[in-house]
């Protein structure tokens, strides 16, 4: 079956070009203006986190309510969908030490309410679909906090929330470092493996980024694939990353072209996205683009995605299965390799 893939992205992914070393060096699009680029590049998905949707995640629910309303409201004049909610943690002042693995019971308290009020921003929105990045799930130092418990209070966040709401699903986004020195959940392998412990393994998947399995020393069609055979490949973060630094979420296969023709291939020939599934970018506008520019990361990741799905459609997988049956891989790297170049 052939695929038509939809595309999504997170308002956040256009943005004034700010960083840890330096400021804003253009002009903030309003949310309103940002979800009128969607359609124009091609997408139909908007991910969100919860206060994406609304002013604020410690405003009472019923003015929480009625942001997520409007929200809602937006998405269907514009044709949109959302693709899922994801409580932000990581950056209020209760998650200083980590959120439901912080040693405070108070910040624990926090992040269980405030992750539940995403699941009913999410329903409102309309997505069943959860994504929990336990940024800070971590330590900078190995002995602050007692790693067996934290593992035990990341099983019982998911379970508290698929108790919550017999509907939804969790899809964990894992990555190994930054913020936080070393997380305790740092692959996807890893949490696969709570997910089986949770109390509806059956609602619980992954969403799996580029950056982070390439963050963590792995290849990402790897990551997809070991997702894929499960049937927990729920959703993607497409990018690219230079080297094993910080997350630098770049332009999909504008690093290493092969390595996202390898993604592109994992997806196409196991059945990505005949359910539903989005092809998801997460990648940043580099900051010298003017705000006029700031939308190209986006266009061009997906015509390169589309490009490299041409690829993967018109490879020969008869000779390609040929050459893995005789092991003759130097012959199979050259003719990826050529196939790539277009010879």
């Amino acid at each position: 079956m052939t695929t038509n893939y939809r595309f999504s992205f997170g308002p956040w992914n256009i943005h004034s070009g700010s960083d840890p070393f330096g400021p804003a060096m253009r002009d903030e699009f309003t949310f309103a203006e940002k979800l009128e680029f969607y359609k124009k590049l091609g997408f139909d998905g908007v991910q969100f986190h919860d206060d994406d949707v609304v002013t604020s995640a410690d405003d009472p629910w019923t003015k929480q309510e009625s942001d997520a309303k409007r929200v809602r409201q937006l998405l269907d004049e514009r044709g949109l969908v959302a693709e899922f909610v994801a409580p932000r943690l990581w950056e209020n002042e209760m998650g200083i030490d980590g959120s439901i693995t912080s040693n405070s019971p108070e910040a624990r308290k926090y992040t269980l309410e405030r992750s539940k009020r995403a699941v009913d921003i999410a329903q409102i929105i309309g997505t069943k679909n959860i994504v929990l990045w336990p940024a800070r799930e971590g330590t900078y130092m190995r002995e602050a906090k007692d790693p067996v418990a934290s593992i035990g209070r990341l099983v019982e966040w998911m379970n508290a929330l698929l108790e919550y709401n017999k509907d939804i699903r969790i899809l964990g986004e894992m990555k190994p470092n930054e913020p936080m020195d070393q997380a305790y959940v740092p692959t996807v392998g890893h949490f696969l493996g709570l997910a089986s412990l949770t109390v509806a393994p059956s609602r619980v998947g992954a969403l799996i980024e580029s950056a982070h399995s390439i963050l963590a020393g792995l290849d990402p069609s790897d990551d997809m694939a070991y997702a894929l055979y499960q049937k927990k490949l729920w959703s993607v973060h497409l990018n690219d990353q230079n080297g094993l630094k910080f997350d630098e979420d770049k332009s999909f296969g504008v690093v290493d072209l092969r390595r996202a023709f390898n993604q592109v291939w994992v997806l196409e020939r196991n059945g990505y996205g005949q359910n539903g599934e989005f092809v998801g970018l997460d990648v940043k506008a580099l900051r010298t683009q003017s705000k006029e520019k700031s939308t190209k990361h986006l266009s061009n990741s997906r015509e390169i995605f589309l490009k490299l799905l041409d690829l993967v459609r018109s490879l020969d997988v008869k000779k390609v299965e040929g050459l893995r049956a005789s092991r003759d891989y130097e012959e199979l790297d050259l003719l990826i390799v050529n196939h790539l170049m277009g010879k």
